[in-house]
Formats: structure tokens, sequence, C-alpha cells
């Protein structure tokens, strides 16, 4: 199969439209933000979005990824269900859990209010939801309408979490706003994309039971997959926040969030185009190789300028955008630099594993990764000193990572 590029770009160039939109706007209004709250109100808060983030991935099962291969209404109508039905359990239970561990006084929750505990849970229905929505414009080829719920969802939350701060809300001001754009999101998503509406259930039904069997491979291996990156990407900042406090934790969240920014703009965008290519190329001619090859050089020269950018400009950058008082927060930019431009890469060509059901693969890369983190912030020595060998050991997987992935792209890598 002939990878058509012009349809490729036109693809990307859609997304990026909506990705632009949707991430430029809580950057935009970060250098407000960071003057009117404290590092430490900045890391509460993003403990919080943390939980919702892992909390998510397990609400859905990683069923939505599914719904891109399997295009059948009736098939994509269980999968809506399925997830609604599983996001409402998680939700309740991510809710009860928090409370019971604040009363526990569990150290890593210590930070958080109660209004963050009592809606970590409906943070994490809306954006569970939101994810599957989104998963089902893309098997539809809805980029431009996906894009336009994007945008509503971040510009909401901008301008909510900027109100609500002006009028002195604080750190509460950042979770309702974060609420209130995932909810307007989801609305404006489910409005333009018109996805098939389900009834709440107390039970999973045989169309449902069926659905999770046929499709198995993805909660066995893409979750537990999926729960470990994303908790790998949300434990460093939990650590630093238990071992180096509130402070550091603000910065660190800062720098997340910045060094983030290329791969939610661009390779989120290239994603989402590579989804439908790789699938179609490997049901074609049994590889995806020509997608992943060209997808790959897409991805390099994007990222190369950003990249070097920031490992040369970083703290500068900070301190002038975002104010003297997150200039370290630069520093640690600069030391993850590199990091950030393999995870560019290399995250969304990782979709390959899915394509060729190669899920297992990628699991156990995802539990080496997630031994490294824990073992790297473990050690003795300052925030910069972590900070610095985990960058070393997460850049030395990612490159083990794009070997394993273009071997899979060949479909040449024997299951593990």
């Amino acid at each position: 199969m002939k990878l058509s590029l012009p349809t490729f770009w036109k693809h990307v160039i859609t997304v990026l439209g909506g990705a632009l939109g949707a991430q430029a706007l809580p950057l935009l209004a970060a250098p407000l933000i960071t003057r009117m709250c404290t590092p430490a109100d900045l890391g509460a808060f993003s403990l919080w979005l943390a939980m919702v983030a892992v909390a998510a991935i397990g609400a859905t099962l990683r069923m939505e990824t599914a719904m891109i291969l399997d295009h059948a209404p009736a098939q994509q109508r269980t999968c809506f269900g399925l997830v609604f039905y599983t996001a409402s359990v998680t939700a309740v239970l991510v809710t009860g859990l928090a409370v019971l561990a604040h009363l526990a006084d569990l150290p890593a929750l210590r930070q958080l209010s109660w209004p963050a505990l009592l809606t970590v849970g409906a943070a994490t229905w809306l954006t569970a939801n939101m994810q599957t929505t989104l998963a089902y414009a893309t098997s539809h080829n809805a980029f431009g309408k996906a894009a336009r719920a994007k945008v509503w969802g971040a510009g909401t939350i901008a301008a909510g979490q900027l109100l609500l701060l002006a009028s002195g809300a604080q750190a509460l001001g950042l979770l309702l706003g974060q609420l209130i754009g995932l909810a307007t999101g989801l609305l404006v998503a489910r409005r333009l994309l018109r996805p098939p509406r389900v009834r709440p259930v107390l039970r999973l039904g045989k169309d449902a039971r069926a659905y999770l069997r046929r499709h198995r491979k993805f909660w066995r291996y893409a979750l537990p997959s999926n729960l470990l990156n994303s908790l790998v990407g949300q434990l460093p900042l939990i650590l630093i926040g238990l071992r180096h406090g509130a402070l550091a934790a603000g910065l660190f969240a800062l720098t997340q969030r910045v060094l983030a920014a290329p791969v939610s703009l661009l390779a989120a965008s290239v994603l989402e185009v590579f989804k439908r290519e790789s699938v179609q190329e490997f049901q074609t001619v049994g590889n995806c190789k020509r997608a992943y090859r060209y997808t790959f050089k897409v991805l390099l020269l994007l990222g190369m300028l950003p990249s070097l950018t920031l490992l040369v400009f970083s703290p500068h950058l900070f301190a002038w955008v975002f104010g003297p008082a997150w200039r370290e927060a630069g520093e640690l930019a600069q030391i993850l630099a590199p990091l950030y431009f393999l995870n560019f890469i290399a995250s969304p060509l990782s979709y390959v594993f899915f394509v060729t059901g190669k899920q297992n693969v990628d699991m156990w890369w995802q539990v080496t990764l997630f031994m490294m983190t824990v073992i790297v912030f473990l050690l003795p020595g300052s925030l910069h000193n972590n900070v610095l060998w985990y960058a070393i050991g997460y850049s030395t997987l990612y490159l083990v990572y794009l070997h394993m992935s273009w071997q899979c792209s060949q479909n040449r890598l024997a299951a593990a």
C-alpha cells in the first residue's frame, strides 16, 4: 500500500489546528496563572490532575482504542456502553479510596483539599468519556469536529481558571476551572460528533461481555501497559512532592507542562493520522513499515527545533515568561529536553504495538520503565541529581523502544 502523503498531511494539519488551539490557550494563560498562584498551589493541583489522568485510563479499560479497529456501528455502541459503565464504577471507587486514604493520613494526599478529593471521581468520568468520544471521531476521520471540541474544552479551562483565580479562589480556582472545562469539552464533542447514546445499567449485558472477550488483548496487555506509562509519567511529581516538598513539585509540574506541549501539539496530531494509516497498511500488506518510516521522519523534523530551543534557553525563557520565581523550573527543563525529544518521536510510533497485536511487548517495557523510575527517585541526592538520572535512564529505554517498534512495524518482532 502506497502511503498518500497529501492525505496524510491534510489530516495532520486538521488535527494540528485543533491541537494548537487546545494547547496554545492553556500555554498562553500559564504566564498569568503562575503570577496569580504559588508553586505550592500548582503542585497540589498537579497532584490531583495526575490522579485523574491515571484513573481515567483504568476507567476505559483501553476499550476506546479497540473502536478505531472495529468500525461496525453496533460494536461501537457496545463500546460506548461498556466505557460508560466502567467509568461510572471507577469514579465511585476512586472517590471512595481517595477519601479513605486522606482519613488514613496517607502522606501523598496531605496536600489535597476536601474539594479535590471529592471531585477526583467526577473528573475521571469526564476524562474517560471524552477519550472514548475522541476515539470515535478518529474511527470516522472526523478530525475537524474533534479539534473543535478540544478547543472548546481547553478554552473553557483557561478562561475559568483565570476568572476564578482573579476572584481570589486560589487553588480551588484551578480545580473548578478544570472541571468546568472538561464538562464543556465533552458536551461539545457529543453535540458535534453524535456518538451512540447509551443507557445507564447496573450490570454488563451479554454484548458487553462478548466485546470484552473479543478485545481481551486491550485490557490484558494495553491496560496494564498504559496504566504503568501514565503512572510513570506522574510518579516523578508524586515522589518529588514527598521528598522535596510542594514547592519543588510545583516547579516540576510547570516543567512537565511546558515540555509536554510539543508532544501534545504536534506528536499527538501526527498520532491521530498514523493510527488510520498504519491500520490500513497493515490490513492490506501485512506490515506498516512505510507508514512508520514516513511518520518517523516527520516527527524527527518537527521535534528538532523546539527541543534545541529548550535545551539552550530554558532557564532564561522560564524566568522571562513565568516570572523569576520559576527560573529553577527552566533549569529542570534543560535537563529533560533530550528525553522529551525522544518521547516526542517514540510515543506516536508506539501505536504500532496495538496494530500488530504485540501489546504484551509494550507492557513489559513499561514494567522496566516503572522499576527504573522508582529506583532513580528513591536514590539520595538533590532534586537536580534525581531528575538527571531519570533523564538518562528514560532516554536509554526509549532508544530500545524505538528499535522494538521498528521491528514490530515490519511484523518481525516475536511476541515476548
